[in-house]
């Protein structure tokens, strides 16, 4: 593979915040950029995730497979020159005990059933 052109990549948050840029060679994994964002992210942001999979990124409007490669991610956006891609970071963070309790208390509710015989 000598002679592939490296693709610049940032992170951007929530917030606005941006993690990068940084160069990536097109055959690294979606998993390994979530890794990075992982070891890159804000010490003074309130939510952190914990693993790769509390971590979604999105490009042109798609969230990327874990097994996708930067290569697959570039060829959304088309050949931009010498431009930086960027990708949205989305967190999907465990819900508390107390939401978690109130959600089954629901459906309880929910998954009884009511018949009327005329």
């Amino acid at each position: 593979m000598a002679g592939e052109e490296l693709v610049e990549l940032k992170f951007r948050l929530a917030d606005g915040t941006d993690i990068g840029p940084s160069k990536y060679s097109p055959a690294t994994t979606v998993a390994s950029l979530k890794e990075k964002i992982l070891a890159q992210w804000p010490a003074d942001k309130e939510n952190c995730p914990n693993t790769i999979q509390d971590v979604k990124l999105i490009n042109c409007g798609k969230i990327l497979e874990n097994y996708s490669t930067v290569a697959d991610c570039r060829l959304l956006v088309g050949e931009l020159p010498d431009g930086v891609i960027t990708m949205h970071v989305v967190l999907r963070l465990p819900l508390s005990n107390k939401s978690n309790e109130k959600q089954q208390d629901d459906s309880q509710k929910k998954s009884s059933c009511l018949c009327t015989i005329l």
